[in-house]
């Protein structure tokens, strides 16, 4: 029977297997009604046949079968204008979004953005030639044709902005030709949105604490909801109240590097379990530390790895994501510059690996939902899926500055009503996207793990 149910599923068109579920259903009605007398094997058969057919992903499927087209944004929608500039704000009608770090939904109606302060906001330079390298190119490129427009970018916000707020980052900065203060300037560099893109809170009162702020958290087991960011160059991760007012506790000794379980070296990102929460201190000290959830230090496990493509169990090179299977406690991190997954429980017990792939393949950032790792590959811009034991199972993403292409992800969030949002840092923006009408479900990352 394995061998007529193998056939079954990859010989035949689904025009086939049609004609075929008729005929059978013919028979069957046949047998049924003492027309013909038919042996047990032949009426067996028939039976294998129907169901065979009744389960086949033809049948199966929801949506209707449709010529043409293709699917760049996945199961989502984008929300073209999201979110409003920050030239909204009053005072800062000349500037604009900057190197745009992380992203938090804390839910569907406020949505915190972290950036490495704000660029000058000017309109798209018109095309013209350069001739200053000895040959001539056009620049920007992309303006040839009207629905090109927009679609290349020209200018790289990571590089346009500072890349951290202190004597070293200001002196590298201004050494490439910037202007502080007329080409960036470092502030909003913590604002939060509401669901129509609307600035309705910015913590300025923070600006000038920040050296690099780098990803930002609500700790779901937490019900008075505080705030934690991770601020990469600080070496060190801050917990707010709710409302940003106050710092209650501050992990890390700020603007002190160090390996020993008080300090941090550039810390990355960080997700919590129930009773413990983890940080990835991932560009230098390669390594992960447990806390509890009062901020005491339980264990740490990792070391520097050798580039390039180190394969061994427990070493990383930019342990640069980091996020938790609630129900199997797993904790899944992202090696980002030996470009794999690496597979944990909770006390540091190596249990799996797997590679991405090979460049321009570069492992950004994870999300753990409902069964599945989602994986931001900031060199293909892709959003792959996976099941819990690594086994590819979809992608989807494009490349561009238009409303839902990519550039630069460098983190992503999902809030309780199936939205997807990324940040990212080369573009310079926020972006939202929405699950589409009919969207399959398991194509939509689902908030099983509310730290996401």
């Amino acid at each position: 029977m394995r061998a007529v149910e193998h056939n079954l599923d990859n010989t035949y068109s689904w025009v086939d297997k049609l004609r075929l579920c008729l005929v059978t259903l013919n028979i069957v009605k046949t047998v049924i009604l003492g027309k013909i007398i038919m042996s047990r094997t032949l009426f067996t058969l028939s039976i294998v046949v129907l169901t065979q057919l009744i389960a086949s992903p033809v049948f199966a499927q929801n949506e209707v079968l449709v010529k043409g087209g293709q699917d760049p944004f996945g199961p989502y929608e984008p929300i073209a204008g999201w979110p409003n500039d920050i030239s909204t704000i009053p005072g800062s009608e000349n500037w604009t979004w900057g190197a745009i770090q992380g992203i938090f939904a804390e839910s569907a109606d406020r949505i915190f953005i972290i950036q490495r302060g704000v660029l000058k906001k000017i309109d798209r330079p018109e095309e013209r030639l350069i001739e200053e390298q000895g040959t001539r190119l056009r620049f920007p490129t992309g303006r040839n044709y009207a629905w090109r427009d927009n679609t290349m970018p020209w200018r790289d916000a990571t590089q346009a902005s500072p890349d951290h707020n202190n004597d070293h980052g200001w002196d590298q900065w201004e050494g490439a030709g910037y202007i502080r203060d007329v080409d960036a300037s470092w502030e909003h560099c913590v604002v939060v949105v509401d669901r129509e893109g609307n600035i309705v809170e910015t913590w300025d009162q923070w600006d000038s604490m920040w050296v690099k702020p780098h990803a930002v958290y609500v700790n779901p087991f937490d019900p008075e909801k505080h705030i934690w960011i991770v601020d990469d160059y600080a070496h060190a991760v801050y917990k707010f109240t709710n409302d940003g007012k106050e710092i209650v506790q501050t992990l890390g000794i700020p603007n002190e590097a160090g390996e020993d379980e008080k300090h941090f070296a550039r810390p990355t990102f960080m997700t919590f379990s129930e009773d413990a929460m983890f940080v990835a201190d991932g560009y230098v000290n390669s390594r992960v530390m447990k806390f509890d959830h009062d901020g005491n230090y339980l264990m740490q496990w990792g070391q520097k790895g050798t580039l390039p493509d180190d394969t061994r169990p427990g070493y990383f090179n930019a342990l640069h994501g980091i996020d938790i299977d609630q129900d199997s406690g797993r904790v899944y991190v992202s090696d980002r510059m030996n470009n794999r997954i690496q597979v944990f429980d909770q006390e540091g017990t190596f249990l799996d690996q797997w590679r991405v792939g090979d460049p321009p393949s570069d492992v950004q950032y994870l999300i753990v939902s409902n069964g599945s790792v989602w994986i931001m590959d900031g060199g293909t811009t892709k959003l792959l899926k996976y099941d819990l034991d690594s086994h590819f199972l979809d992608s989807w993403g494009t490349w561009g500055t238009f409303p839902g292409g990519m550039w630069g992800v460098h983190g992503m969030t999902v809030d309780e009503e199936g939205n997807f949002y990324i940040s990212e840092v080369n573009t310079g923006r926020a972006q939202k996207f929405v699950p589409k009408d009919g969207a399959k479900p398991e194509r939509i990352i689902k908030r099983v793990n509310p730290s996401n």
